[in-house]
């Protein structure tokens, strides 16, 4: 495998038992994604895209085919295994922020780096700097209720990044937002991408879609379209 794809997916499908029947969420998916793409995968709700959202960000395991992240093959790793991976090469963002409702946005963002057991010292000077990188400088002690939904997202991607990880993997993240805090976000996400982090968004919106550079389609757990963005959105 090339050194450049982060993410190999080769006939993946995923099966749930519901009752007596079975349902198949994803029917035998193929596509790759290399370093530093900003790719969208759209569709909308039961297309499988939460499905194949979970198996790339290693919280799920697929029922047949394989899943390769950034050259480790996920199939026959332990729970133990996958929390590592998750902890470094995946920085998650969710729609509903996720973050800790009683505790600063500067301990929050310190979170990844207690797992990865880094000194205190050095996590808070991370967590002070990527909170100033997303303009959050004025607002370290602050708890989540104090912030607004546009800031609280910002912390969340602060997390994400905490631990230095090559993908960010964003599920929905300007569902809870206001039109205009959605293009501050998208924007940062731009950016992140321009410093070379491979940004992955799962999104059922197309004004959203618009701003990455390649958009994944995906219908009842199979492709439709893969297509490059030629008309990005500006911000």
């Amino acid at each position: 495998m090339s050194d450049n794809k982060v993410v190999q997916v080769i006939d993946l499908k995923k099966k749930y038992q519901m009752g007596d029947s079975e349902l198949m969420a994803l029917k035998g998916v193929n596509f790759e994604i290399e370093k530093g793409e900003f790719v969208s995968i759209m569709g909308s709700s039961g297309s499988g895209k939460s499905t194949l959202m979970n198996i790339i960000g290693c919280l799920d395991k697929q029922s047949e085919g394989e899943y390769i992240l950034e050259g480790i093959n996920i199939k026959d790793k332990t729970q133990n295994e996958l929390a590592y991976i998750r902890n470094q090469k995946i920085g998650f963002v969710f729609q509903s922020f996720n973050l800790i409702s009683r505790t600063s946005a500067l301990k929050n963002v310190e979170l990844p780096m207690i797992y990865a057991k880094k000194d205190s010292n050095y996590r808070t000077k991370r967590a002070e700097k990527l909170l100033e990188d997303v303009g959050l400088s004025e607002r370290l002690h602050h708890m989540p209720n104090e912030l607004s939904g546009g800031q609280r997202q910002r912390v969340a991607i602060a997390r994400a990044l905490a631990n230095d990880p090559p993908i960010i993997l964003a599920d929905e993240p300007t569902g809870n937002l206001d039109s205009k805090s959605s293009v501050e976000i998208m924007q940062i996400f731009a950016e992140l991408n321009a410093q070379g982090k491979t940004v992955i968004l799962v999104t059922h919106e197309p004004d959203i879609a618009a701003y990455t550079k390649r958009i994944i389609t995906f219908k009842d757990g199979n492709i439709l379209k893969d297509e490059i963005n030629y008309n990005i959105s500006k911000f």
